[in-house]
């Protein structure tokens, strides 16, 4: 049988350093989670390759004393825990004494520190856990160590190391968390040799957030602060309108350590409910504070989990907190209409000069005043009928009628109405009093002439289709209905054709489509267009369907979903965006799949974002089929949103052509069937 033996004090400490030290970063959280303990108000942090090769982390704290060096690097020493009792309130970020240790056992440490009382510093080395040398040294108040070429005596770690990138944006990502927990402190981070963290340090979480995530982010929050049985929340939440796709950005902090709490979770996702959709998830740096006899922080050996003696008080805050932060908020989304609205003119304005003008028919108009306006522009117009006298009298223009504008839009539809009222009644008493065909007038102008349509397609300008209207009112003079408006409505011919009848639309929903004599369909339009589109997707037919946006789209993440992205950017490429590295946790979208907007090509990166943080495996495969189920669901119709009929032929012919089309990419049914015997059961006929 095996002999028991005591192992060798270098073998002990590459185990321990094997449990505190995984990763540059790891180092980096213990090293500055001293400098916090030691009462420093500036803590700067600078790496190389990743914090591989060089890591080192300079504090103006209370530094350590000539004779107090040697026994930082033993194992188990510390001056934040006396006895026992000391475990039940920890109020400090360290406390087990193991991280220089375990720190120079992996690499090549030197140390520099001066205390306040002392007129000469201390410099020590330590290379692979033995002492090299201590001396005297120059250095100003505070602390400074340098960890080199981590991992140098075990190689077998190194091979697990991640490309330098990723090492690097982990670092970044804790160093954001740090600055978060502590707005009072002013942290720099220098990432090969340039500065890409500085936070202000004057005490505002704010101003933290603000350094941090950027001014998109902190733009768009909340504050928060609310006490309740001795346990105080604070800090800053998204508003409502604000919510994002995932959980990356849920931060929370207890007594100034930055922990993963799923009761803390919980509470605030239940705050917001009835707030946000279903699927997005708020966003959130809260701190709370509560004795430190109610919390065990010693239950993890990161010290990212904690554990509470009661976790229903906790709950409690947190939502009691969030919720009257998000009922008192009155943010709403609104729509600039300046923006897409075409601007009218303003006939009272001093410096716009507008003479009344009269339409007269029998002359050319002049093509600088009066264009052609295509039917569909004009949605409503009544005509209205006059009697002879009036049709025989003289016609009188308007006292202050401004000049017709070109073409109504939405927007404008409703300063135009009279206008248009006007000229209706103008046109009917004309061809009452000499009712002849309206010819196309000759344009003269002294510009040259507009390039003509092709003689097979021509296209009739607004006014030709007047007499069919007036026609039909002088045929039936007494008649009380009248039509809705002055021009040719859009008739069925127009419409495509196609095996089956489209009846209509229900809940602008669902297609109404009658199969057969003795069936009637009901398709889903949104997951028959998703999965249509998947398809496509997958058979790369919308490969080069990609557009180029005029104005780039930023998207902020949290930075170990910033480095999932740029390893997988020939991934983003496939699925048809353009995104490039925007630098600090933040990536540039240049182009996108066809039909996305704004909103959904923010969402989609993020999602995204997410899922392939989650899954850092290799297989691309997969991954490709999840984002064509993420494009082709944001990119399709959406139920709720009306659709022309033209629109809802167009899909139901080209689902008829797709006959193995049946579910959609999330499994749901596209359409259902009822048979004409089954109505005429339920109403009695057979």
């Amino acid at each position: 049988m095996p002999k028991i033996h005591v192992l060798e004090k270098q073998v002990t400490e590459l185990i321990a350093a094997g449990e505190v030290v995984e990763r540059p970063s790891s180092v980096i959280k213990e090293l500055v989670e001293n400098s916090i303990d030691s009462g420093a108000s500036i803590v700067t942090v600078e790496i190389r390759r990743g914090g591989v090769t060089y890591i080192r982390v300079t504090d103006n704290g209370c530094g350590i004393a000539r004779e107090d060096v040697a026994t930082a690097f033993l194992r188990h020493a510390t001056s934040k825990v006396r006895e026992k009792d000391d475990l039940d309130a920890i109020l400090t970020l360290g406390f087990r004494g193991e991280a220089l240790a375990s720190i120079s056992a992996v690499s090549r440490v030197d140390l520099i520190t001066r205390t306040a009382d002392s007129s000469i510093g201390t410099h020590y080395s330590s290379e692979g856990g033995s002492d090299v040398e201590i001396e005297d040294a120059g250095c100003p108040l505070g602390t400074t160590i340098t960890a080199r070429d981590l991992f140098f005596n075990v190689p077998a770690r190194m091979k697990f190391l991640k490309k330098d990138t990723a090492e690097g944006n982990s670092v970044a990502g804790l160093m954001d968390k740090i600055a978060l927990s502590h707005p009072e402190i002013s942290f720099r981070l220098i990432r090969e040799g340039k500065e890409v963290l500085h936070t202000p340090g004057d005490g505002k979480l704010s101003s933290a957030i603000y350094a941090v995530f950027g001014k998109e982010f902190s733009g768009a929050l909340l504050p928060v602060d609310y006490t309740l049985g001795g346990i105080r929340v604070h800090g800053y939440i998204s508003s409502p309108i604000a919510s994002r796709p995932n959980r990356s950005m849920q931060n929370f902090f207890i007594n100034g350590r930055f922990v993963r709490s799923r009761t803390a979770c919980v509470a605030l996702e239940e705050a917001y409910k009835g707030a946000i959709m279903v699927g997005k998830f708020p966003a959130c740096v809260l701190h709370i504070q509560l004795p430190s006899s109610v919390v065990d922080v010693n239950v993890h050996p990161a010290k990212l989990e904690v554990r509470f003696v009661n976790e229903r008080p906790v709950f409690d805050a947190v939502y009691h907190g969030v919720k009257s932060a998000v009922t008192a908020s009155r943010d709403m989304k609104s729509v600039d209409l300046a923006q897409h609205a075409r601007r009218p003119v303003d006939p009272y304005k001093p410096d716009v000069v507008v003479k009344p003008q009269q339409m007269v028919l029998n002359q050319p108009p002049k093509t600088e005043t009066v264009k052609p306006m295509p039917a569909p522009v004009v949605k409503s117009a009544p005509v209205i009928k006059t009697s002879k006298k009036e049709a025989e009298a003289p016609y009188e223009p308007p006292v202050d009628m401004p000049p017709m504008p070109h073409t109504f839009s939405d927007s404008t539809e409703r300063e135009g109405k009279p206008q248009l009222e006007s000229i209706c009644t103008s046109i009917e008493r004309v061809l009452e009093a000499e009712p002849q065909p309206v010819t196309k007038p000759e344009v003269r102008t002294e510009e040259p002439p507009l390039p003509q349509p092709p003689e097979t397609e021509p296209v009739p300008p607004a006014w030709e289709e007047t007499p069919v209207q007036t026609e039909a009112v002088q045929e039936n003079p007494e008649s009380n209905a009248q039509p809705e408006t002055c021009l040719v409505p859009e008739t069925e011919r127009d419409l495509p054709r196609m095996a089956h009848k489209v009846i209509g639309e229900a809940f602008d929903t669902y297609i109404i489509l009658e199969y057969d004599a003795q069936t009637l369909m009901f398709i889903d339009k949104h997951a028959a267009h998703e999965r249509l589109l998947y398809e496509k997707l997958k058979r790369r037919e919308e490969a080069a369907m990609a557009q180029t946006l005029l104005v780039p789209v930023t998207v902020t993440m949290d930075k170990n979903e910033y480095t999932a992205v740029l390893q997988n950017l020939s991934v983003f490429e496939q699925a048809g965006f353009d995104v490039e590295d925007f630098g600090s946790g933040t990536v540039l979208v240049r182009s996108a799949p066809l039909n996305l907007n704004g909103a959904d090509i923010k969402d989609s990166v993020l999602e995204m974002a997410g899922y392939l943080e989650e899954n850092k495996t290799d297989a691309t495969t997969e991954h490709m089929d999840w984002l064509y189920h993420n494009i082709a669901c944001r990119a399709a119709i959406k139920g709720g949103n009306a659709s022309k009929k033209e629109e809802l032929i167009a899909l139901a012919e080209e689902l008829e052509a797709n006959p193995d089309v049946r579910y959609c990419p999330h499994g749901r049914p596209i359409y259902v069937m009822l048979k004409k015997r089954t109505l005429e059961k339920e109403f009695g006929r057979v």
